[in-house]
């Protein structure tokens, strides 16, 4: 008698149907119906499958579904069929199962752009919520304030002494003095805006550009003064004035004694 699976072959080749016209009739993949010719078992997995696809495929050629089980028991050494249901046509081993497919491009692309929007907020938060850089009682601190274009040293560091900054609306701030007086004393009065660089007895220096409104007292015996707009600065030494530095955008030096 042929082997098992010369029979089932020889059956559907008489048909003259392909193991493909096979595989569309009976839902059942055509890697299994070769391996059933070929009684290459291994390949369809657990014996309980091998069995429904015997009698399915063996019903659909004209042969005895049982002898063809009992044949299959007896070439491949496998026991004999448990009262368990076998699986159907439509239902291939779970070992065959297709790839698990991963995450829709789409939704990568909608996360990535989430996760950009929401380091862009976090940024500008943290951004806003810094404070703005503040001077020490006894520090100098850098102005954001650019130095005039007719002053020279272009791109140089403005700096403000401990308490010289001016408040947001453009008035003096509170440590300076409203109005002049006493020994050893130089006060600048900003009548319009101008940049001023001081060095007090060769110590260190205030600099930086103020509003008008603005008073700078020092105290010392020798101050170098420096301002970028002459006109809009009007000194006092020991209370007396000695008149504006300068003209209109004129960059003077003076020294006064003290």
């Amino acid at each position: 008698m042929p082997a098992l699976g010369e029979r089932f072959r020889a059956a559907r080749e008489a048909r003259g149907l392909t193991l493909s016209d096979v595989s569309e009739q009976l839902r059942i993949r055509a890697v299994y119906l070769a391996a059933i010719e070929e009684e290459n078992w291994p390949a369809i997995g657990a014996a309980v499958y091998a069995r429904g696809f015997l009698r399915t495929y063996a019903r659909f050629l004209g042969l005895d579904p049982e002898e063809s089980v009992a044949a299959f028991n007896a070439s491949s050494g496998a026991a004999p069929a448990s009262t368990a249901p076998a699986p159907t046509a439509a239902e291939p081993p779970p070992a065959i199962a297709g790839p698990r497919q991963g995450l829709s491009p789409v939704i990568w692309v909608a996360s990535l752009i989430a996760i950009v929007l929401v380091a862009y907020v976090v940024y500008n938060a943290m951004t806003l919520s810094r404070p703005a850089t503040s001077v020490g009682d006894a520090g100098i601190a850098a102005s954001a304030s650019p130095l005039p274009s007719n002053t020279p040293g272009p791109g140089a560091t403005d700096i403000a002494a401990a308490g010289a900054s001016a408040s947001p609306s453009g008035s003096a701030s509170p440590s300076a003095s409203a109005s002049p007086g006493g020994p050893n004393t130089l006060e600048l009065h900003f009548t319009s805006a101008s940049w001023l660089r001081v060095s007090v007895d060769g110590g260190a220096s205030i600099e930086g550009t103020f509003p008008a409104g603005t008073v700078k007292t020092f105290h010392g015996k020798t101050a170098v003064v420096r301002v970028g707009n002459a006109a809009g600065v009007e000194a006092f030494v020991d209370g007396r004035s000695v008149g504006v530095l300068g003209k209109a955008g004129d960059v003077v030096d003076r020294t006064f004694t003290l």
